[in-house]
């Protein structure tokens, strides 16, 4: 039988020493806010579960999942151990869909190779409206949670 995670035993199961003084820069893409909204809420509540305190955890606004390139790149160099692109991005009639996609996905990787710190790409690629919210807080759960997680894994390896 597993032991109940604690927001203690979760601390310790990644090894995370002052918490408190992680900064994480979140920036969000207005576009299907109601995704993206729920996504940085979850990002946002599971990281205070691991310690982070509120006011460490900032969320930049940008009008879409493209403009999410821009947003990051002008957090590389301010004082976070971490950023995470929130994004979602539906697929239409027309392959706006795959241009977008790709380009995001490709910017975000462009600038992890740049940056000193990492780069968490939370963004969505969904056929429909119902698979978005289905992994935003939904059926399969809330990304944003996973983006967390995977940010704070990233800080300790970069603190290594």
């Amino acid at each position: 039988m597993s032991a109940k995670l604690t927001s203690n035993n979760l601390i310790r199961s990644l090894k995370i020493e002052n918490p408190e003084k992680i900064k994480i820069g979140c920036v969000v893409s207005e576009w299907h806010n109601e995704i993206t909204g729920n996504l940085f809420i979850g990002a946002k509540k599971k990281l205070m579960r691991y310690g982070l305190l509120e006011k460490n955890i900032h969320e930049i606004s940008v009008p879409g999942s493209f403009e999410l390139i821009f947003g990051t790149k002008t957090l590389i160099n301010k004082d976070y151990d971490a950023i995470i692109s929130i994004g979602c991005i539906i697929k239409g009639e027309t392959k706006h869909f795959n241009f977008i996609s790709y380009a995001v996905i490709n910017g975000i990787k462009d600038l992890n190779i740049l940056s000193d710190i990492p780069i968490i790409l939370c963004v969505t690629t969904d056929n429909n409206i119902q698979q978005s919210i289905n992994r935003s807080g939904g059926k399969f759960g809330n990304k944003g949670e996973d983006s967390a997680e995977a940010a704070l894994k990233m800080i300790l390896i970069n603190s290594k």
